[in-house]
């Protein structure tokens, strides 16, 4: 039996997240949620008011024997931009913030990451991200799930996912299923 592990990342929008993070190796599933409120049971419209306290996040489940965590933060790092405090592009509230949630170890491998990136400066200004400990995981409605995949040609789809998905691929082609 194959062991796993798993990671909550919340780079803004879900199905920008969901959809790089599908078409790597070694990932078994990428689900959107939500996490980080006050509110269970959350639904994507009350987390879409910003009064929950919940980000769109995307629960990694992957093989650390094909894909270690310190990959899946750096293609994390830079497939989003983690210098928008409490957004992505045109989507704004905190629902969109760049956060991490993971118990100590993975808190501390995201630190390290982290700090590389931005000595790195790949990012002309300060990461936010911000990295926190376990958090309870809501799976998102079923009609996010995969929602690229089925819905490439809409609009948003077209002018944010696709762009994103595209530079994950260009980046990470050596790692693509």
């Amino acid at each position: 039996m194959t062991q796993t592990s798993s990671i909550i990342l919340g780079g803004g929008c879900f199905w920008c997240v969901e959809a790089i993070f599908n078409g790597l190796r070694g990932i078994i599933s990428a689900k959107p949620g939500y996490a980080g409120g006050h509110v269970e049971h959350p639904s994507y419209k009350a987390v879409c008011t910003g009064k929950t306290g919940h980000a769109e996040v995307v629960r990694v489940v992957f093989n650390p024997a094909e894909i270690g965590l310190e990959d899946i933060l750096r293609v994390f790092f830079t497939t989003h931009d983690p210098t928008q405090l409490n957004r992505q592009g045109n989507d704004v509230g905190t629902q969109y913030r760049s956060v991490i949630f993971g118990d100590e170890a993975q808190q501390a491998v995201a630190r390290t990451v982290r700090d590389d990136i931005a000595a790195q400066n790949i990012w002309e200004a300060p990461l936010v991200t911000s990295i926190e400990g376990p958090a309870h995981f809501w799976e998102a409605e079923e009609s996010h799930h995969d929602y690229f995949a089925r819905n490439p040609e809409t609009a948003y789809c077209a002018a944010v996912v696709a762009p994103k998905v595209a530079k994950a691929r260009k980046l990470y082609r050596d790692r693509l299923k």
